[in-house]
């Protein structure tokens, strides 16, 4: 008789899945119905007519048949096709998720941060660009040890002078430029550039002037030395005490005031020009000097630094000798600056901190100098080339028993008159 309850099929040794010891197959063994608990139903589910809710027309009041419409359960109360996306009429991503459309690009904010960030970008640079230069001035001119100084007029008179210096060349820089080895600095050129409303206007001073030392304080010493009514050649000024009895003596034999002072040496200029790739001449007549190395052809041509050193220190080559060079001078400068001043040089930086680099550090000028007055300058310089622009020597009346050029002293009060009061220049010099 079996121990095993009522309803159960077989013994305690043939359990079902676990083996048996009796010899006989296991037979069929009914199991236990499991009855399993029906679906939990959505609260106030709506009600599908039979024709939609795929029941037939015989089944009863909610029955649930199994059959799936398509439409989903369980997203929230309300949620149906159409709403944004959050039903079942919305575009979905590939794990099922909603993908919110991408907005359409404002083309006006973009352009305003780009506009923005550029001004930020030109500002700093040339913030940056202005220091930089700023910084490699040499001031080393103080104007206000100049004594006994004219009253001030209109406009804006630089004194701009080429000296001889050789400061920083190598022995082969000094051969190949033709510059020889003296020792110290004198004055190669000297020239006055007046910026006024009435144009530029440009005067050379001849270095073999005869002009009058008159008395100055020593720039170094401090002591005062008393003015003899001695004459010598003008560059025998900078050669006595440097760029402060210049001015002393450019003001005291004109009666113009100079406002600011700028001096070049020979080196520094060979590198300006090369930083720009050369300066365009129009040379109207070949000429040879093997003291300064020139060596022209007629006609349009590039020159490099070497070149305009040797065309701008030419002097013996010509009739009028140191005359005929300062036209020679005022002619190279002016489309030095014309050719500088350009949109190719100013908007390349590759051109323009190399020119920059190469000019300023061989420039030697007052201590009021700004880079804004330095730029004021050189775009005047530009201008004497122009319809407005004048360039002249200084009105001669002949030479002296030794040999040095005298000033027409009508002549030079009659343009002084006119600078100081920044009138269109009338007067005409050599």
């Amino acid at each position: 008789m079996s121990d095993w309850p009522e309803g159960r099929n077989g013994g305690p040794g043939e359990r079902y899945g676990r083996g048996s010891a009796n010899p006989q197959p296991e037979g069929a063994r009914a199991m236990p119905h499991v009855r399993r608990r029906p679906a939990p139903q959505p609260q106030s589910p709506p009600r599908i007519p039979p024709q939609q809710g795929g029941r037939g027309h015989g089944d009863a009041p909610g029955y649930d048949s199994g059959y799936n419409t398509g439409q989903v359960y369980g997203g929230g109360a309300g949620r149906g096709p159409g709403d944004g996306g959050r039903g079942g009429g919305g575009p979905r991503g590939g794990d099922g998720g909603y993908v919110r459309p991408r907005p359409a690009p404002n083309w006006g904010r973009r352009l305003k941060i780009g506009a923005l960030t550029l001004v930020v970008v030109v500002l700093a640079v040339s913030v940056g660009t202005y220091f930089w230069a700023d910084g490699k001035l040499r001031r080393e001119v103080d104007l206000s040890k100049v004594i006994d100084r004219p009253s001030e007029g209109d406009g804006t008179n630089y004194l701009i002078v080429g000296s001889d210096s050789r400061e920083g060349m190598t022995a082969e820089e000094k051969k190949k430029l033709h510059t020889g080895s003296a020792e110290g600095k004198r004055t190669d050129s000297m020239m006055i550039l007046h910026a006024g409303s009435n144009g530029p206007t440009l005067i050379s001073l001849p270095r073999d002037s005869n002009v009058e030392i008159p008395s100055f304080v020593g720039s170094e010493s401090g002591k005062r030395f008393e003015g003899t009514g001695r004459t010598m050649k003008l560059n025998a000024a900078y050669a006595t005490d440097g760029p402060e009895l210049l001015v002393r003596t450019v003001e005291f034999n004109t009666g113009l005031r100079i406002d600011h002072y700028v001096e070049i040496g020979f080196g520094g200029f060979a590198q300006i020009v090369d930083a720009i790739g050369g300066v365009e001449l129009d040379i109207p007549k070949a000429f040879k000097d093997k003291k300064s190395g020139a060596d022209f052809q007629a006609g349009k041509q590039t020159l490099n630094g070497e070149q305009s050193l040797a065309f701008v220190r030419t002097r013996y080559a010509f009739a009028g000798s140191d005359l005929d060079r300062t036209k020679n001078q005022q002619k190279f400068l002016a489309a030095l600056a014309s050719q500088t001043a350009t949109p190719s040089t100013i908007l390349n930086p590759f051109k323009l901190y190399p020119t920059m680099g190469a000019g300023l550090d061989t420039l030697v000028v007052d201590k009021d100098m700004s880079l804004w007055s330095l730029g004021s300058m050189f775009f005047a310089m530009k201008g004497v080339t122009g319809g407005d622009g004048t360039s002249m020597n200084i009105p001669l009346s002949g030479q002296s028993v030794n040999g040095n050029l005298v000033w027409d002293k009508d002549k030079v009060k009659q343009l002084v008159e006119q600078l100081r009061n920044d009138e269109k220049v009338t007067v005409k010099g050599d």
